[in-house]
């Protein structure tokens, strides 16, 4: 089996196995945006219960690569 690169790029799995991403509007106009905007962004969300069933089937071998 395949692992979407795509997908490997973009989410981690944690030292408990949640599924994290990053957050979305990080590449550009930052300057716009508040400094209480862009500290929220820089943190990890963790991923929908009902993405992480598809995740999981794109990428196989998450929980053999991560930290």
């Amino acid at each position: 089996m395949k692992t979407h690169k795509g997908a490997a790029k973009r989410f981690t799995l944690t030292g408990t196995g949640k599924m994290v991403r990053a957050a979305g509007r990080r590449g550009h106009f930052r300057r716009r945006m508040s400094l209480r905007i862009l500290q929220h962004l820089d943190r990890t969300f963790e991923v929908h219960k009902t993405v992480q069933r598809r995740l999981r089937r794109a990428l196989p071998y998450i929980a053999k690569h991560s930290r």
